[in-house]
């Protein structure tokens, strides 16, 4: 499976390939923007206590949306793998 010079990708092993990139990239994004999230919730609740239902809240929905985006990109890297 080792490629040598002059030789070329078959259409599955480029498929396995751009899946494994997908995912990979699609993941990095997502995981950043949840730690993010969460550091700055933490950061406001210890300045706010008061506030940590609002903060919770709203935290919860940004995870979703940030946790959405791997979601597609797993699905994108399922139909390249699959399809």
């Amino acid at each position: 499976m080792f490629l040598h010079f002059g030789e070329s990708l078959t259409v599955q092993e480029a498929a396995k390939f751009a899946a494994a990139f997908a995912i990979a990239v699609g993941g990095i994004g997502p995981a950043l923007a949840i730690g993010m999230g969460v550091r700055g919730a933490m950061d406001a609740i210890g300045r706010n206590p008061e506030a940590e239902n609002a903060v919770r809240t709203t935290m919860i929905i940004g995870l979703g949306l940030a946790e959405a985006i791997a979601i597609y990109c797993l699905v994108i890297a399922l139909i390249i793998a699959f399809v």
